[in-house]
């Protein structure tokens, strides 16, 4: 969600202390947070029950990214005032920001208790929410923010995603104009708006979407999201060369507007290959059975399975949890480092794997204590397999595959949030077809090296036989047979992934075989899978 928060009321500050409290203040205004944050640490000095200069400098340490500070000077905010419900939104959000879902969870439920009294406030809940996959009161306190700031563009926006979300696609179709209308470029909102529905030759935005990249070449953002836009509306219509051409100018322009390199990722697949050239004993890790990874390449499948079992009355979904990965790279020692690093796999292997299991499982609550099992539905968890095969004995491991051409086409497509984890080979098509060559090398010494820990399924095969597969899936994952899985379109959760559109559906078929429509396109690519031994 978009990054706006709570701005502090800041109080008249006392004797002694007035001229660095303005002082925290003005820096803070010009978002100068160093200095701000220094001032305010200063009057916290002169005068520990200064809850303002607290709430200052823990919003400081929060822009800073120094996470540990930003908690402790947050939560003695909120301590000195616990009926603030902007301090206790800060709090939760700076929990959220330093990977505590659970106890974000908490902090955020306590202050919406508070009923805030702004629109920015009740935003700022809502972002927390949704790093919770908690986003049925994401909408709620979005609606809120909406009711106390109409005409701000950005909380319109989020709404709408959050709409998406938990499936109201025509509320968030209206949402989405709204924000258009509010702020014309916001450019995401164009994209947003064309894969809500399909496009005919009677009702789409092609040419008005012409025309404004007419107007914007010289701005990068709004080229790549009004090409991207482009992209799905001539596909859509047809018109496939158009649709190809598009796509790539808008990768290319997101590609050249990249602040760091794209990253070679063969150093942590051949990592984590020699990391676990073996299975260990299956007796070190924590027993539970509760949790069911549903992995693979991104836009493979893997909502779509996480639906169907989702769907079963002992099955609740998490969605897309970080958690695995966060608490791995804890008990290495490597916590505050983005991504996953070749030191951190080497380091892992000295952990306790029943520490792992237990500290990933505990990271989970309290939302997944309530049915017998939960789905944790991260795509990339593929890299973690070894470790979760150790740390979770018990766990079941299902792995989306799907014909290789239409998995590089199809995430080439996406466009991934600027700075997600592992997605930056997606602005490129050969580097897609690079790590999806990577991808299936990895599975196959995984499934070599743990035999029968993973169980894969075909996409195409899942939606051509549905009954037949979807059977095996709940077989696997020891529960009995319930109707309930063939019914998945009906299923009421929400979905925050690329795929939330398609899943409010029944069997969505079209995607499979969809890269014959760019044959020629994707000829480079072609030829470059079947080098690599990729059979198509």
């Amino acid at each position: 969600m978009t990054e706006v928060f709570a701005k502090p009321n800041f109080p008249t500050a006392q004797s002694g202390t007035e001229s660095l409290h303005a002082q925290a203040v003005a820096a803070f205004k010009l978002r100068n947070w160093t200095r701000a944050g220094e001032l305010a640490q200063e009057v916290t000095r002169q005068l520990p029950a200064h809850d303002s200069a607290w709430f200052i400098a823990g919003l400081a340490a929060l822009e800073l990214q120094h996470w540990q500070l930003a908690l402790i000077c947050l939560r003695k905010a909120t301590d000195l005032i616990p009926s603030n419900a902007a301090y206790a939104t800060q709090f939760a959000r700076a929990l959220s920001t330093a990977n505590m879902p659970n106890s974000a969870l908490r902090a955020a439920n306590r202050a919406l208790n508070l009923v805030p009294d702004n629109a920015l406030t009740f935003h700022t809940l809502a972002m927390v929410y949704t790093r919770c996959n908690v986003h049925e009161r994401a909408v709620c306190a979005l609606r809120e923010a909406v009711k106390r700031a109409p005409k701000n563009a950005a909380i319109h926006f989020d709404y709408a995603m959050a709409q998406v979300y938990t499936g109201d696609i025509d509320g968030a179709q209206a949402t989405l104009e709204t924000c258009l209308a509010l702020n014309p470029q916001d450019w995401r909102a164009y994209a947003k708006r064309s894969k809500l529905r399909r496009q005919t030759p009677a009702k789409n935005h092609v040419q008005q979407l012409l025309s404004l990249l007419s107007q914007t070449q010289s701005n990068a953002t709004a080229s790549t999201y009004l090409h991207m836009a482009l992209s799905k509306e001539y596909e859509d219509l047809q018109e496939y060369a158009l649709a190809f051409e598009h796509l790539s100018q808008g990768k290319a322009i997101a590609r050249r507007e990249r602040t760091e390199a794209i990253r070679d990722y063969q150093d942590i697949f051949t990592a984590l290959m020699d990391a676990f050239p073996m299975r260990h004993s299956d007796l070190a890790g924590c027993p539970t059975a509760e949790p069911i990874f549903v992995v693979g390449m991104p836009r493979t499948g893997t909502t779509l399975v996480e639906r169907i079992l989702s769907s079963h009355p002992q099955v609740h979904s998490m969605g897309e949890l970080s958690n695995f990965g966060i608490v791995l790279k804890q008990l290495a020692g490597y916590g505050s480092r983005p991504g996953l690093q070749v030191e951190t796999i080497v380091a892992s292997k000295a952990i306790s794997w029943r520490m792992l299991g237990e500290k990933y499982l505990t990271s989970t609550r309290p939302v997944t204590d309530n049915k017998p099992h939960f789905i944790d539905k991260k795509p990339h968890n593929f890299l973690y397999i070894g470790h979760i095969a150790h740390a979770l004995p018990n766990a079941r491991i299902i792995c989306l595959r799907r014909d290789p051409m239409d998995t590089c086409l199809s995430n080439f497509r996406e466009l991934f949030s600027p700075g997600a984890e592992f997605h930056d080979y997606a602005l490129d098509l050969l580097d897609t077809a690079k790590y999806y060559v990577a991808f299936d090398r990895l599975m196959t010494h995984w499934k070599r090296t743990f035999p029968g820990r993973i169980f894969e399924v075909q996409y195409e095969t899942l939606v051509t036989d549905v009954e037949a597969t979807t059977r095996a899936i709940v077989a696997h994952c020891g529960l009995p047979w319930s109707e309930t899985c063939l019914r998945f379109e009906h299923n009421s959760a929400s979905v925050a992934t690329a795929s939330s559109v398609q899943v409010r559906e029944p069997i969505y078929r079209a995607a499979a075989g969809r890269w014959k429509k760019y044959a020629m396109q994707m000829s480079e690519v072609r030829a470059f899978l079947a080098e690599a031994g990729v059979e198509i």
